[in-house]
C-alpha cells in the first residue's frame, strides 16, 4: 500500500473535482473539501459537481465541508485560485500534521508580495512540505480519464517520487521534479502568453503570427525562468513549453478564449476564472525586478489595464528593433 493512501482535495471547483477523480482512479481514498456546506451536500448526494457538469464523482470520493476532516489526509492537494491561496492555506494550516505534503495546484504569482505559490505555503504553514503540480491539462480531460501528463515538483526527490506514485495511473501521468521554481514559473507565465495568443487568433493575424508569438513568448518564459533560478530543461518540458503550446492553441483554455474575445473586440465571457488577467501585472513587475525584457507579456498587461489598444500593442511589438534569436 502506498505511503499516501488518503488524499484530500481542498477546493471543489472544476479542477479540484477532476483531480479528485484522478486520485480515486489511482486507488486512493479521497476527500473532496468544499467550503460551502450546501454545495458539499449537493455534490455528495448527486455525485456530480455543477462546475463540472456531466462528470460523475468516483465512489471512492467522500465530500465534506469540514476542514478538520480534510486536514487528516496523508497528502493534501490545494486547489484554489492563485490570489486566494494564502487565505485557504492559512485556514488549512492548523489542521495539518507536521510533514504533511501540500501540493499546490494553482498557477500564478501573488499580487503585492510577488510570492510564488509554494512560498506562500511555507510562510503560513512552515510545518508542512510544499509541492507544486502543473502542466498541460484540462479539467474535463482529467476528470474523464483521458491521457494526461503533468509535472509534480518538490525539493525532496524521494517525496516527489512517492507523490507521483500515489497520484499516477494509466491515464494520469505525473513526472517528478525537484525544480519547484521552474514548474511555478512555467505555469504562471503561460497563462499570460495564452491571452496574447488568443488576441492574435481573434484578430485573424494568421498561423504564422501565432507561431511567432508562441515561440517569442517561450523565449520570454525561458529568460525569466533562468533569472529566477529555474532549470532550462524544466521550462522546455511539460510544465513550460508543453503547457504553453496547449494553452495557446485550444479553445478549452480560458486564457486563450479570453484573448480571442479581446481580439475580436468583444467583451470576454465572465463567470470563469482567467488567471492570466491577475498574473499579467505581477509577472511584469517580477520581470522588471530581474531586469528581464518580456515585450509580449508587457503588451498583454498594457492591454488588460487599458494603457494600450490592441492595434497600438501590435504596432509596438512590430516596430521593436531587430535583434538576435534567443
Amino acid at each position: 500500500m502506498t505511503a499516501h493512501q488518503t488524499i484530500s482535495i481542498v477546493g471543489a471547483g472544476a479542477w479540484g473535482t477532476a483531480l479528485a477523480n484522478a486520485a480515486a482512479r489511482a486507488g486512493r481514498n479521497v476527500v473532496l473539501y468544499a467550503r460551502d456546506s450546501a454545495a458539499a451536500e449537493q455534490i455528495g448526494q448527486t455525485r456530480e459537481n455543477p462546475k463540472l457538469p456531466g462528470i460523475q464523482l468516483a465512489k471512492a470520493i467522500a465530500v465534506t465541508s469540514d476542514l478538520t476532516q480534510a486536514g487528516k489526509a496523508d497528502a493534501v492537494l490545494l486547489v484554489t485560485p492563485a490570489q486566494s491561496l494564502r487565505e485557504a492555506a492559512t485556514a488549512l494550516a492548523p489542521h495539518l500534521a507536521p510533514g504533511t505534503p501540500v501540493v499546490v495546484c494553482a498557477k500564478g504569482i501573488e499580487r503585492g508580495t510577488h510570492r510564488f505559490m509554494t512560498q506562500i505555503v511555507t510562510e503560513v504553514a512552515p510545518h508542512v512540505v510544499p509541492a507544486i503540480l502543473s502542466g498541460p491539462s484540462f479539467d474535463v480531460d482529467v476528470a474523464r480519464g483521458l491521457p494526461t501528463a503533468v509535472t509534480l515538483a518538490t525539493n525532496d526527490e524521494t517525496l516527489a517520487k512517492a507523490l507521483v506514485h500515489a497520484l499516477g495511473s494509466a491515464t494520469f501521468r505525473p513526472y517528478h521534479s525537484t525544480d519547484v521554481r521552474g514548474v511555478e514559473i512555467g505555469g504562471a507565465a503561460k497563462n499570460v502568453l495564452a491571452i496574447a495568443a488568443g488576441i492574435v487568433a481573434g484578430r485573424k493575424l494568421g498561423a504564422s503570427a501565432l507561431a511567432a508569438l508562441t515561440t517569442r513568448g517561450f523565449a520570454e518564459l525561458m529568460r525569466l525562468g533562468l533569472a529566477c533560478g529555474a532549470k532550462a530543461e524544466t521550462i522546455a518540458g511539460l510544465s513550460g513549453l508543453g503547457d504553453l503550446l496547449l494553452s495557446c492553441s485550444s479553445p478549452q483554455s480560458r486564457n486563450f478564449s479570453h484573448g480571442i474575445a479581446l481580439g475580436k473586440g468583444e467583451a470576454p465571457a465572465r463567470g470563469k476564472l482567467v488567471e492570466g488577467e491577475f498574473t499579467a501585472p505581477v509577472l511584469i513587475e517580477l520581470a522588471a525586478e530581474k531586469n528581464i525584457e518580456m515585450p509580449v507579456a508587457s503588451a498583454v498587461a498594457a492591454i488588460l489595464r487599458g494603457a494600450l489598444t490592441i492595434d497600438e500593442a501590435i504596432e509596438t511589438l512590430l516596430t521593436r528593433p531587430f535583434r538576435a534569436e534567443g
